[in-house]
């Protein structure tokens, strides 16, 4: 075996095993596409490399982080995780340099969220279980009492959200995963899913078009930019994240910009779209 499919393996162990708390032959053999034998050997592998960092535990059956546990091939990052849970995942570059081409992307300022943090959120989306939590934002810094149904990790770009069920709200909200606080305290089964989550599961479409104060130039150059087909684009989306959308598009939806090269594009269905996005 290769010094890169080792590296790449130990990284799937160290990564699974830090942020769920738990590791086993079983999550090797499903994304590596290898037999448990080979499995087995990969984790006795990492655990002669890194002794002090896994232990057996004989009542979930897996591997679990030592109270000395110290990443090797991780950073400890929660986005490295959550992409790679959510399919955008890591190490799957082209391993022939013959491949490759120069490439970088932008890196965003990391999120402070724990594996604490993370361990019961992911238990009760798998359970659909109700969580107590606190969580802080902008509008109350203050520690807020919350007990939320989560069901859906969100990329709005720059960061994390969690979608859940607020039982304050009273409704489906999005929660910061970088705004909560302390360790979530897993309680019984929920009576909410994304099943109930009219927002969720509610597809819209964003047409957008040229600003209408560009130039037909500058507005054929825009059209080709995004492959417009006459004249507009259709974004379908759920709703709850319609507004996520238009930020990422740079789409103001409040008032045009000034300078149309800097608007660029408009949201012709505004009133269709205006009863999901956000006050």
């Amino acid at each position: 075996m290769h010094k890169s499919d080792v590296e790449r393996r130990y990284w799937l162990i160290e990564l699974i095993a830090y942020w769920e708390g738990r590791v086993a032959t079983t999550h090797l053999c499903q994304f590596f596409g290898i037999g448990r034998q080979q499995a087995s050997k990969d984790i006795g592998g990492y655990k002669e490399a890194f002794p002090r960092n896994l232990h057996y535990d004989a009542r979930s059956k897996g591997y679990v982080p030592t109270p000395d546990f110290q990443r090797r091939h991780i950073n400890g990052d929660v986005t490295e995780f959550l992409s790679w849970m959510t399919g955008m995942r890591a190490h799957a570059t082209p391993q022939s340099t013959s491949c490759q081409l120069p490439h970088l992307a932008l890196a965003h300022p990391p999120r402070t969220v724990t594996p604490e943090l993370m361990r019961p959120l992911l238990q009760a989306i798998r359970q659909q279980r109700r969580v107590e939590t606190d969580y802080v934002s902008v509008s109350n810094p203050s520690r807020d009492g919350r007990i939320i149904a989560p069901h859906t990790f969100v990329s709005t770009g720059l960061r994390w959200h969690l979608r859940a069920y607020c039982e304050k709200s009273q409704d489906y909200r999005d929660f910061v995963l970088s705004r909560f606080r302390g360790t979530p305290e897993l309680l019984d089964r929920s009576a909410y899913s994304s099943a109930d989550d009219r927002a969720w599961n509610t597809e819209v479409c964003l047409r957008l078009q040229p600003d209408p104060r560009l130039s037909d130039a500058k507005k054929d150059a825009l059209m080709h930019d995004y492959g417009m087909h006459n004249g507009e684009l259709c974004l379908p989306t759920r709703a709850a994240l319609a507004h996520y959308l238009l930020l990422e598009m740079q789409v103001n939806i409040k008032m045009l910009d000034g300078n149309p090269e800097a608007q660029q594009l408009i949201l012709v269905n505004l009133d269709e779209i205006r009863p999901w996005l956000f006050s």
